[in-house]
């Protein structure tokens, strides 16, 4: 079943659909599948054939609480299938968590967790981190705290990439090679 939702999601991206046409294509094709796939589970769930402590009941208990937020993608055009795009994104969190040991405090690690965050959400969404953090450590002192969400990559690069505030040095040297 997982393989035909994701076979839906292929005929999608071949034929170029967006917006209202992919959404009705997923209602048409993918939504009786994840109907079937949820009566799969509660069937399985109620059969009663496993014990509790079984890997497999769990994993049928973690899809069933999780039904609302999975079938999200079915009406939402814009939300993916799945979230790999996130974890390849944030693959390098985890990845340089042993440097975390090398921090001396809690509080030193929040603060690269954070800076880790930011730079992954810049990759997620296609921003230069460098020009993104200039310009944000420009301008957050100026910017209304009421519009700080304005402030995050995302609404960032629809607002200020074009013309980002730079820094001094930048000026001074003609300008700073992309650091991206």
């Amino acid at each position: 079943m997982i393989g035909r939702l994701y076979a839906v999601e292929k005929t999608i991206r071949d034929e170029g659909l967006i917006g209202e046409a992919k959404r009705q294509r997923r209602q048409a094709d993918a939504a009786p599948v994840m109907r079937r796939l949820f009566e799969w589970v509660d069937e399985n769930i109620q059969a009663q054939a496993f014990l509790p402590s079984n890997p497999f009941l769990k994993a049928l208990g973690y899809i069933q609480e999780r039904k609302d937020g999975l079938m999200v993608y079915l009406d939402d055009p814009d939300v993916p299938i799945d979230t790999n795009h996130v974890e390849r994104v944030i693959r390098a969190i985890p990845m340089g968590r042993k440097n975390g040991t090398f921090c001396w405090t809690e509080l030193g690690a929040q603060q690269i967790a954070i800076v880790q965050s930011l730079l992954a959400t810049c990759r997620l969404h296609d921003v230069n981190p460098y020009d993104y953090l200039v310009d944000v450590l420009q301008r957050v002192g100026e910017h209304p705290q009421a519009r700080v969400h304005e402030l995050t990559p995302r609404v960032w690069k629809t607002l200020f990439a074009d013309k980002p505030m730079r820094s001094d040095l930048h000026h001074a040297h003609g300008g700073i090679k992309d650091a991206g």
